[in-house]
């Protein structure tokens, strides 16, 4: 039987990462180190030359292609958001370098950029699934690594409890997703996405199907009700993983949500546009009601996260090309503002005997101004404040929720209701945001934190994240590029 391999041309994302997986691998082989020799300082710059070379390869837009007997395709679009993902990688394998030097490390170096290689490769798998199983085995390959990294750091930061809750619920949420797959193949006898829109109509078992189906991704965005074991992940993983976690793993999720809902299920459109409508408001009201009461700043940016999901969520309720163009965007900004924040944390944790409570943030600025003026920056844009990208991130996606509603429609006028709650949440928002602000340019701090420089990478992730906080709002030419591959959804 002959094997076609010209195939893997269309899998050139997927490919390249395999490759760089395969790389690292063997190099940290063959010069793995033994307790008390010097650390590989070169390891890490060697894993972002290799990303960077990936990204570059694959920053492009492809033609649409499928592959597989059609349970892989590719398109601009997925091209755009498979960009965005390997570049928010990036800023974390930069940023985690002085956390990789750390001396009391209970894990070795290679297994970090393994398992944050292996995340990736999952996550391009599916956003790339044209077929409900290709896509399941990509949500599983990038779920169980992930599951690892939150618990790397065993003996530190209750990294195992986090991984344990962690893994826990991906499981439940597994089997719901699952579930729901069942029901839309029992309704539809096929798992091939344009099967499906082709078969399906609203009936009961449909619906619980896409509910399900909803449920269980739901989880991995954590979405309200789905977000319990938000907080508590995000607590207990290494800083930089909570990092990761909360950028990168959440764009692929979001941007596949996306991709299925208005693909597969365009057929009960009415429906889950209401679902998303309920989900939005308990998202971004509730989280943003539980941030303003933590004390802990990893807990806090985990509930910010939750509310921040709600934002690029409601991208999708407007079900238009200009939905596509909105969460890609949203997510991409996301990217930047949140790294910034948890490369703070992360710079001020290694120099703070590993504390992240907000209270060890009082009166940074007079000890560290240039942190603090950056972390600054970075919640500001979180919060939506012109000029930063993230004011022009939440327009847009206000923007393709209203866009083509007429507000004399039942689904219309919900619609402009659901973004008018959203814009009050953003005016909560910006207080507990502020709140930071507050302690470390107003707040007295009796033991401040003594003046420290950042190490090379620290500094460089900061200054990718602030140009972008800075630029991507301006530059018009980075909306326009994904603007001209969204269409291609």
């Amino acid at each position: 039987m002959n094997i076609d391999y010209s195939q893997f041309l269309n899998m050139i994302p997927e490919v390249s990462l395999t490759a760089l997986l395969l790389i690292v691998f063997i190099a940290d082989f063959f010069t793995a180190t033994k307790p008390g020799d010097a650390p590989r300082k070169w390891f890490n710059p060697l894993v972002c030359v290799l990303l960077t070379a990936h990204l570059l390869l694959n920053i492009g837009t492809p033609e649409a292609a499928t592959t597989f007997g059609g349970m892989y395709y590719t398109n601009a679009a997925v091209g755009v958001i498979k960009t965005i993902l390997a570049f928010g990688t990036l800023i974390v394998l930069i940023q985690s370098r002085e956390w990789m030097l750390r001396e009391d490390t209970s894990f070795k170096e290679g297994e970090f950029y393994l398992l944050v290689i292996s995340t990736l490769l999952g996550m391009n798998v599916m956003v790339s699934a044209n077929h409900f199983l290709l896509f399941f085995l990509g949500l599983e390959m990038a779920s169980v690594p992930m599951a690892c990294l939150v618990g790397l750091d065993k003996y530190r930061h209750n990294s195992a409890e986090a991984a344990a809750k962690f893994i826990l619920t991906a499981t439940f949420s597994s089997g719901v997703m699952l579930f729901g797959i069942s029901f839309i193949y029992g309704a539809t006898g096929t798992l091939y996405f344009e099967d499906v829109v082709t078969r399906l109509e609203a009936t009961p078992m449909v619906i619980m199907g896409m509910v399900f189906f909803f449920s269980g991704l739901g989880f991995k965005i954590s979405l309200v009700p789905f977000h319990f074991w938000t907080a508590d992940t995000y607590q207990g993983a290494p800083t930089t993983v909570t990092g990761y976690l909360s950028v990168v793993s959440k764009g692929a999720a979001a941007f596949t949500l996306a991709a299925i809902l208005m693909k597969v299920f365009a057929p009960v459109t009415e429906y889950w546009q209401y679902l998303l409508f309920v989900v939005v408001v308990l998202s971004i009201t509730i989280a943003n009601l539980f941030a303003i009461r933590q004390s802990d700043l990893k807990r806090f940016m985990a509930f910010s996260s939750i509310s921040q999901a709600g934002y690029i969520v409601l991208a999708i309720v407007g079900n238009n090309t200009m939905s596509v163009t909105a969460l890609s965007f949203y997510v991409l900004i996301y990217i930047v503002a949140n790294m910034s924040v948890f490369t703070v944390i992360s710079a001020v944790e290694e120099h703070n005997n590993g504390t992240v409570e907000i209270n060890s943030y009082n009166g940074l600025y007079n000890t560290n101004p240039r942190l603090a003026f950056l972390l600054t920056l970075a919640l500001f844009s979180l919060g939506g404040i012109p000029p930063f990208a993230g004011m022009f991130s939440k327009f847009f996606v206000f923007m393709a929720a209203v866009k083509g509603m007429s507000i004399d429609s039942g689904i219309g006028a919900l619609s402009y209701s659901v973004v008018f709650i959203a814009l009050v949440n953003t005016v909560i928002s910006l207080y507990y945001y502020l709140l930071i602000v507050k302690a470390m340019f107003i707040k007295h701090n009796d033991a401040p934190l003594p003046t420290f420089r950042s190490n090379v990478s620290t500094r460089l992730a900061l200054a990718i994240c602030t140009a972008g906080i800075i630029l991507f709002g301006f530059c018009s030419v980075v909306y326009g590029w994904i603007d001209a591959a969204s269409a291609a959804l």
